[in-house]
């Protein structure tokens, strides 16, 4: 009997860990564009009550990251067989009838988990709830105009709860916490299809029509314009120094001209990259109250990621 145990028990834990690592391929893809940056804006707008905050502030963010994750790649076959093929599902790691119970199980239980911190952030879960069904199941992906908005809301809701979590008052959001969150909401709204240029071969075959694919040229040119205008105006509500003016203006300028001038598939993957470092960027910096602008926001001693490299 003992023999058999010790038999069994390794299997048990290969399939335990093999389920985690299949929950971990869901979000694998965000998690430098959503999770780390969403986090680092939770603990600064909040700010992060304690060290132990941070673990829950970014599980409640991942949690509710694999529901519209699941959400999305159930929908999302065909395209992810071309973009995205080591995903779970066209790898074979879990069956599409799975991930449909995977993805309506993830409802309830981020609800749940919401509700032990306060009735607002529960409420801010079930938002998050409503607009991923918008999102996949009402086709609110198929149009370029909802889906920049839905993506948007979306990533500014995570927000949202994601600084509930983190602070010492679950029950609400300071006033420049609150700033900040719309200020981050319209520049990913007039910036989030940066994303779907890499993806616009796999976006066609399944009836998207995101801007790179309506307006081709258009879309590129405005994203150009927009990621160095958003630099400029954060520089000035950031009040950042000279030195740190230039930096941040002139990398926005290069991200945004680096989608103007190199059109490959290759090049709007690496493009993209530089743009989640400017988002990333964008996440690392701490509202607080200013009288003249109504708010600005200092940089913390973090800001040197201005310089990072992208990932490879």
């Amino acid at each position: 009997m003992i023999s058999l145990l010790t038999m069994r028990k390794p299997f048990w834990f290969r399939r335990i860990f093999g389920d985690l690592y299949t929950l971990f391929l869901f979000t694998q893809s965000d998690i430098r564009t959503a999770l780390l940056p969403i986090t680092l804006f939770s603990i600064a707008a909040a700010p992060l009550a304690s060290p132990v905050r941070l673990l829950e502030t970014a599980f409640w963010i991942w949690l509710h990251q694999l529901q519209c994750t699941v959400a999305n790649q159930i929908k999302a076959l065909d395209e992810d067989k071309i973009n995205k093929p080591s995903r779970p599902i066209p790898a074979g790691r879990i069956t599409v009838e799975g991930a449909i119970i995977l993805r309506w199980a993830l409802v309830p239980i981020c609800l749940v988990c919401s509700a032990l911190y306060s009735t607002e952030l529960m409420q801010t879960s079930l938002s998050l709830v409503l607009l991923t069904m918008w999102y996949n199941e009402r086709d609110g992906d198929k149009g370029a105009l909802s889906k920049n908005f839905l993506t948007a809301f979306i990533y500014g809701v995570g927000e949202f709860g994601g600084t509930l979590v983190a602070g010492h008052d679950h029950t609400q959001v300071s006033p420049t916490g609150r700033i900040a969150v719309v200020v981050m909401v319209a520049v990913f709204m007039s910036t989030i299809h940066a994303q779907d240029f890499k993806d616009a071969d796999g976006d066609h075959l399944t009836g998207r029509r995101t801007f790179p694919i309506a307006y081709p040229v258009a879309s590129r040119f405005a994203i150009g314009l927009a990621i160095p205008l958003w630099s400029v105006l954060l520089t000035v509500m950031w009040q950042l120094d000279l030195l740190c003016g230039i930096a941040f203006v002139g990398y926005g300028c290069y991200v945004g001209a680096r989608f103007m001038l190199y059109r490959t598939v290759h090049d709007d993957k690496l493009s993209c990259k530089y743009y989640s470092v400017s988002i990333f960027i964008l996440h690392g910096h701490e509202s607080v109250p200013n009288d003249r602008l109504g708010m600005v926001f200092h940089p913390p001693p973090l800001s040197g990621v201005l310089v990072l490299p992208p990932w490879r």
